[in-house]
């Protein structure tokens, strides 16, 4: 039988970084002696959601959209209740409809669950090719220890029988009601019981006695593996976990507690892909996630791995920053501050029949493509916009989402209403053809300058609290090579 594994991945980390030290000299007569470094925070248009769209962008880059046929989405923090995130991400993604979409949520182990999911339903032959994204943007009461740990960020990865850059070889799960983290209906904080509880009785004994299983079960040792990664909370622990587990140094995987913080349900799947990216073809890795219990999975890399080692996607991610230096406004960015945008900042009944006839212009960034002459454009036109051409009713559909572009001009409202003003927009040409006017975010006013690159990200364009509604739209951010 084939080998089935991670034929792909993608790693999203939000640009904005919050410096511990700006929430300890804010909070820090509360919880004193937090982590060093900083944690990634969302901006304030984005969620799980739009991070997984930008980790299985990632993902999917120079791969066919039309190979998947599954979709899994895995989060503690997704934006609806009742509503399927996995299929508002298949659609943003421009997937077939004709897939299989699921969310796996309320556990941190999810992700490698989800992952686990992925393997037994290509292994039996429901699906060839299953997208999977893991995000979490988890919130900390101000003045805990869980504000200062808790970061956000997304992975994703693909799981499939070709090209196939890791195999799957084995796993282990251990599942128990540990009354660690826990939020119920109305709850917008993560409760936690005692940290020392959580690291001693949780993460110290459910990590090692799920990989001591797996090694036992597949009569291996510490030594046949390259690198191995498990989430912890406390970098001490987190060491000594390594050490009673009889991992040298050299082979466990830093944490990225300093730089990204504990990402949730995304944490382990962030290490998946940082140990991929250094990993060897024969190499063996070990991943342990932690939730509930703790799963451990084995992997084998193969000589495909040599065609993605070059990306170097997380090394880039955690590059590409920029400090939130106000407290303040962080707080405001995730709505833990209330803030006067305006009176325009009031948000329209959103009209669904609408939203769910033009989903794939919307969601998708779906425009058109004149099949008489090639000339793209967005929103779909059914006159070509061509003057050489003109052509009428002859276009088929095409997507912008992946494709690159420059700004053609740009301007900044300082009248319209913000909780980042001023709002910038700007003209935006795509690559290959095709021009539209977006928000441009992820950017400051003194940075922009016209010719510069932009990629697309989908943000969350407003909420509808009165509602109930998320309401995203593509904006366009600058390359940060």
């Amino acid at each position: 039988m084939a080998d089935i594994g991670i034929t792909s991945y993608g790693i999203y980390v939000p640009r904005y970084r919050l410096s511990r030290k700006t929430i300890s000299a804010a909070m820090g007569w509360l919880t004193p002696g937090a982590l060093p470094g900083e944690k990634a925070v969302v901006n304030h248009d984005e969620d799980s959601l739009t991070m997984a769209v930008a980790a299985g962008m990632d993902c999917l880059k120079g791969g066919e959209r039309a190979k998947m046929d599954g979709m899994y989405f895995a989060s503690t923090t997704p934006p609806y209740r009742e509503r399927e995130s996995a299929a508002i991400i298949a659609t943003a993604l421009d997937l077939p409809t004709n897939i299989r979409t699921a969310d796996f949520a309320g556990s941190l182990k999810a992700g490698t669950s989800a992952l686990l999911s992925a393997c037994d339903c290509v292994k039996g032959g429901g699906a060839r090719n299953i997208l999977i994204c893991a995000s979490d943007c988890r919130l900390g009461k101000p003045g805990s220890s869980q504000e200062s740990v808790f970061g956000d960020g997304a992975a994703a990865f693909s799981f499939g029988t070709d090209g196939v850059i890791a195999s799957l070889k084995g796993s282990y799960s251990v599942s128990c009601d540990f009354p660690d983290y826990r939020r119920s209906e109305d709850d917008r904080f993560v409760r936690a019981t005692e940290d020392r509880f959580i690291r001693e009785e949780g993460y110290a004994k459910f990590i090692p006695k799920a990989i001591l299983s797996l090694l036992q079960k597949y009569k291996l040792e510490a030594k046949d593996f390259a690198k191995v990664a498990y989430p912890c909370l406390n970098l001490r622990e987190h060491a000594s976990i390594g050490k009673r587990l009889g991992f040298q140094p050299s082979q466990i995987q830093e944490p990225l507690l300093t730089v990204i913080g504990e990402s949730g349900v995304a944490s382990p799947l962030i290490l998946l892909a940082a140990m991929l990216e250094e990993a060897k073809p024969g190499d063996n890795i070990l991943l342990a996630s932690y939730g509930n219990g703790a799963e451990a999975l084995f992997f084998k890399v193969t000589d495909e791995t040599e065609k993605v080692r070059a990306r170097g996607l997380l090394r880039r991610r955690l590059a590409s920053k920029k400090e939130l230096t106000s407290y303040e406004q962080y707080l405001a960015f995730r709505g833990i501050l209330p803030v006067e945008i305006g009176f325009g900042g009031e948000v329209a009944p959103t009209q669904l029949p609408l939203t769910w006839r033009e989903r794939k212009v919307i969601l998708a960034l779906c425009g058109s493509k004149c099949k008489r002459c090639g000339t793209p454009q967005y929103p779909p036109q059914r006159i070509c916009v061509n003057p050489d051409c003109g052509a009428v009713d002859e276009m088929e559909d095409y997507c912008f989402s992946d494709k690159r572009g420059v700004i053609f001009s740009y301007t900044a409202d300082h009248v319209a209403s913000s909780i980042d003003p001023p709002l910038l927009y700007g003209m935006i040409d795509f690559d290959g053809g095709g021009r539209f006017v977006f928000e441009l975010t992820d950017c400051k006013l003194d940075l922009l300058k016209v010719g510069m690159p932009v990629e697309m990200s989908l943000r969350r364009k407003y909420l509808d609290e009165l509602r109930g509604i998320h309401g995203y739209f593509w904006k366009a951010t600058p390359v940060m090579e």
